[in-house]
């Protein structure tokens, strides 16, 4: 799909420039990741992921999956990329964004509100 809305084209343009936010996005592209497994896996300070966890959250480039609680009672949430793949031109003086949604977060987030199954 083509995206239209200069908001989200600025959003995502500003997201690939900064490679935390990009190595967030793979981290959580195929698997829902908590904030640990996100440091973990990224290397990256603390206070430099939640930072930036809570800005792609805010701009609707990650959403929380499933939050949950461990054993010690903490609540802590799953995050999930929305977008699967990214493809940004520049051509005719207009910058084009292509974007293929994650199909996962969006079939989890729908079968969350509408269970298959389910009178509603």
């Amino acid at each position: 799909m083509i995206l239209d809305s200069p908001k989200i084209k600025d959003t995502i343009l500003t997201a690939l420039a900064y490679p935390e936010v990009v190595s967030i996005l793979d981290c959580t592209m195929v698997r829902s990741k908590s904030v640990c497994d996100v440091i973990r896996e990224t290397g990256m300070p603390h206070t430099t992921a939640y930072r930036k966890i809570k800005w792609l959250v805010d701009e609707k480039l990650l959403v929380i999956d499933k939050v949950s609680i461990n054993a010690d009672g903490k609540k802590y949430s799953l995050f999930h990329s929305v977008f699967r793949s990214l493809i940004v031109r520049y051509e005719n003086n207009k910058i084009l964004v292509e974007a293929e949604q994650n199909i996962d977060s969006v079939e989890l987030l729908t079968e969350r509100f509408f269970p298959l199954g389910q009178e509603v």
